[in-house]
């Protein structure tokens, strides 16, 4: 039985550890290293990531710039797929959406993705990103994945 289809009460366990997902976004999405990030939580109902504050990441306003914000949650969102899925090659953004509801303050940023579907073939999830400073929301994401065929 797969693990999505099990009824248990019990909490899942994700397809990948976080060491893991950390080798394969160094092998496949070297922008994760620019923005130094770093695994927060790592479970089969939600990833979190965080963006280690660089001066590189200000823009006009002491603010942390978009592109960042917009980096950590299509990360986020990968280890969200690859938590329920296992490392899948080819599984890729197809739309991402953002919001930026407020100015972060120049710190650490960190994103949590959540899945709300999950399909054979697309995963769409909601990420939200918070200002590690004093954990007001700073920005909300919506993102789909294409995956593979299995």
């Amino acid at each position: 039985m797969s693990p999505e289809a099990d009824s248990s009460d019990s909490p899942r366990q994700p397809l990948l550890s976080a060491d893991e997902f950390v080798r394969l976004c160094d092998e496949q999405l070297p922008f994760a290293r620019l923005i130094g990030m770093q695994v927060e939580r790592f479970t089969w109902e939600s990833v979190a990531l965080r963006a280690i504050f660089n001066t590189d990441f200000l823009r006009p306003g002491g603010t942390v710039s978009g592109p960042v914000m917009m980096t950590l949650a299509d990360a986020a969102m990968f280890g969200a797929v690859l938590a329920r899925k296992g490392p899948l090659a080819l599984a890729v953004t197809t739309n991402l959406s953002i919001d930026f509801l407020r100015k972060p303050a120049p710190t650490d940023v960190v994103a949590t993705a959540q899945l709300l579907k999950l399909g054979k073939r697309l995963a769409v999830g909601d990420i939200l990103i918070h200002s590690a400073q004093d954990d007001a929301l700073v920005a909300r994401a919506t993102a789909t994945y294409s995956l593979p065929n299995s």
